[in-house]
């Protein structure tokens, strides 16, 4: 009984390995036709407010290279050099609780992608494990621009808004192509939660991420930082 047991659990876990390498595989070439946090969005509007879901797909190229800038200076600016999981920031995050002080993410770019686009919302030990794999995947099979174009087309900018060709016609009513510098970095200011923070409405705190997030652009060499990916 044990054993059968035993070998059900086996042929599972090899399941999944499978389903999991051909489906990470497909989708270095396809765009993803919806994210797994859109869909749980979807959901949300349909039983509640009614609301549609704002995304359109666009190639990197289509995307202002501010955009892809903005992102990595706002939210992970180890990119180009780590392997999916950034060690010297997780070193700190942990310095910083032994010290006493509140939790802060410290998610790479590689890690949100794996989450938004197969996973769900949650803190949970399950998730972190199954986010951790995927994770390895994308870094294993993906280039680092094509994780970066996945990213700026699945990330949530405002409520039932994703992507930066959604966002940047909702909230500047141009195309992502055409986004400036100060425009991109707005919108990365509100990634962190973007249910909370607005870009049309921006907040003391909004704005002066922002005009961070624009120095760390400038820091970095500017778009030119773009040819190491």
């Amino acid at each position: 009984m044990l054993a059968r047991i035993g070998r059900g659990i086996w042929r599972v876990a090899w399941g999944f390995v499978l389903i999991s390498l051909a489906l990470v595989l497909l989708l270095r070439w396809m765009p993803p036709p919806i994210s797994s946090i859109m869909a749980q969005d979807w959901l949300r509007a349909v039983w509640s407010d009614g609301a549609t879901i704002r995304h359109q797909w666009m190639p990197y190229e289509k995307i202002s290279p501010y955009a892809a800038l903005a992102v990595i200076a706002g939210e992970d600016q180890r990119f180009p050099e780590h392997y999916g999981f950034d060690w010297i920031e997780i070193r700190q995050v942990l310095d910083d609780l032994e010290a006493g002080k509140s939790a802060r993410g410290a998610s790479t770019l590689s890690q949100q992608v794996a989450k938004n686009l197969f996973l769900w919302s949650g803190r949970d030990w399950i998730r972190k494990g199954l986010e951790a794999w995927f994770t390895v995947l994308l870094e294993l099979l993906w280039s680092k621009q094509r994780i970066l174009e996945v990213y700026l087309n699945i990330a949530e900018f405002g409520e039932y808004t994703f992507g930066a060709e959604a966002a940047s016609r909702r909230f500047f009513d141009k195309s992502a192509a055409q986004l400036t510098a100060r425009e991109a970095a707005r919108l990365a200011a509100v990634l962190p939660n973007p249910r909370r923070y607005r870009v049309d409405r921006p907040s003391v705190y909004v704005l002066k991420r922002q005009r961070w997030i624009e120095r760390q652009m400038r820091q970095l060499g500017g778009t030119a930082y773009l040819d190491r990916l």
